[in-house]
């Protein structure tokens, strides 16, 4: 499976709290559903609706995954609730145990944090269709540090956040991508698909 990171992105490569005001504060954060004014439906709704459909399963870290647990379920009836309830989940956390993972979101896996680097090694080299990896700042830090990132999809709206986390690794290592694909939608946002350089 092709490992695909999806994530809403500031202009100075903010990915905290996109959502709302209350889901991550870490930090003293006080920008919270910053990505709100810029969304759109067609451009920005398609690109993650587009990840999606090519999603054989979803990969998470632990907090990304309560958050997406405590509101999708019960959103059932749209269809795209419906497809994310009903994929296949990987959840990456030392803290949740293997029942608390099962219950609270239907069909999610936990992947153990002292061995996720091995285990996600292992689902990237199943066959199938790709596993999507939607915010989870700190795993997909660790993804692309160990250069298992095949593609990464930025919907990088046009705002400074001035300081939040990040999803790139600072280790001074350079990492070359190609652009595959960009599209503008009317509020500005840059929706780009890049690849590692060294994958087809």
């Amino acid at each position: 499976m092709r490992i695909v990171v999806t994530e809403f992105i500031s202009l100075d490569g903010v990915v905290q709290a996109p959502g709302g005001a209350d889901e991550d504060t870490d930090g003293a954060f006080a920008h919270g559903g910053w990505t709100h004014p810029f969304f759109d439906p067609e451009v920005v709704g398609g690109s993650f609706a587009e990840a999606l459909a090519g999603a054989e399963a979803l990969l998470f870290g632990r907090r990304t995954w309560q958050t997406m647990a405590g509101a999708w379920p019960e959103r059932a009836g749209d269809p795209f609730a419906d497809r994310m309830n009903a994929i296949p989940k990987h959840v990456v956390s030392s803290s949740l145990s293997d029942e608390e993972a099962a219950l609270a979101w239907s069909n999610t896996t936990r992947i153990s944090g002292d061995k996720a680097v091995a285990a996600i090694r292992d689902l990237q080299a199943r066959e199938g269709g790709d596993l999507v990896v939607m915010g989870s700042p700190t795993l997909v830090r660790s993804l692309l540090r160990e250069g298992l990132v095949d593609e990464l999809r930025l919907n990088v709206m046009p705002v400074l956040l001035g300081g939040g986390k990040t999803i790139f690794p600072a280790d001074g290592a350079l990492r070359t991508l190609e652009l595959v694909s960009a599209v503008t939608s009317p509020a500005g946002v840059q929706v780009c698909t890049y690849r590692a350089a060294d994958r087809p």
